[in-house]
């Protein structure tokens, strides 16, 4: 016997079913090898919809008492966003269906990101023009979201859509459910670009910029941040191995 708790500002409980049955019905999936989501189309508007991977035993019953879901704090994480003017798709809903001791499932619904590209492409595609200009106002954003006390834990370039508007561009951010909220650290707010790039010529422009709105050493954030990427990237690598390996072991 299952039970929902559910919360939305905008849609009733019966039109989130309905988005949820067109969920299940949909192929149009986006990139995640963890958890589902889909792009769904009803109404004239365009929805995402994420079914969170279910957790395993131990943390089905944290998130049935103890802590919240990702799908509740991926929503309340996107309307405390919204509320301090910093990017994200509007938030919709979040819904999870519960047994007597457990979480079994969990979803989250916002509006889709309308953006022509992400981060990841800014890294990788050759092709894009005025790519230091996006650099330095996405440094102005990064700001502007420490400013407000915002840490995003997930801050990985596939997070981050970007859209080019008349004024400039626009930034929003994307997989909510990791973030903390309290007064940053400058350290700490340079160590948050750690996940963005391997590049360095992309810190050398985000640091200047970001430094100047600081109204502190540009020199000494381009280097901060280029050590926390180094750290961040060797770290990545060694785990990328040790798995490698461990597979090697099962297999032989």
């Amino acid at each position: 016997m299952f039970k929902e708790r559910f919360f939305s500002s905008s849609l009733s409980r019966k039109r989130i079913q309905h988005l949820l049955e067109l969920f299940y019905d949909s192929e149009n999936r986006l990139g995640d090898p963890r958890n589902t989501i889909k792009v769904i189309e009803w109404e004239d508007e365009k929805y995402v919809v994420k079914s969170f991977k279910k957790p395993n035993f131990i943390n089905q019953f944290v998130y049935r008492f103890i802590r919240k879901s990702k799908a509740r704090r991926s929503y309340e994480n996107a309307v405390y966003l919204t509320e301090k003017g910093i990017g994200t798709p509007q938030p919709v809903a979040y819904l999870e269906k519960l047994g007597i001791f457990t979480l079994k499932d969990s979803y989250y619904i916002c509006y889709y990101g309308e953006h022509d590209f992400t981060f990841r492409e800014l890294i990788n595609d050759d092709s894009l023009q005025d790519k230091e200009q996006i650099l330095k106002e996405f440094a102005s954003f990064m700001y502007e979201m420490h400013e407000a006390g915002i840490y995003f834990l997930d801050h990985s370039p596939g997070n981050t859509l970007i859209k080019k508007t008349s004024q400039g561009y626009t930034f929003s951010l994307v997989d909510l459910n990791r973030m903390k909220f309290f007064d940053i650290p400058y350290s700490m707010r340079l160590k948050n670009f750690e996940r963005l790039s391997p590049k360095k010529w992309m810190y050398d422009i985000m640091g200047k910029e970001y430094a100047k709105l600081s109204n502190k050493d540009a020199q000494h954030a381009i280097e901060s941040m280029w050590e926390s990427v180094q750290k961040f990237q060797d770290k990545f690598h060694r785990k990328k191995r040790f798995k490698k390996k461990l597979k090697g072991l099962f297999k032989s």
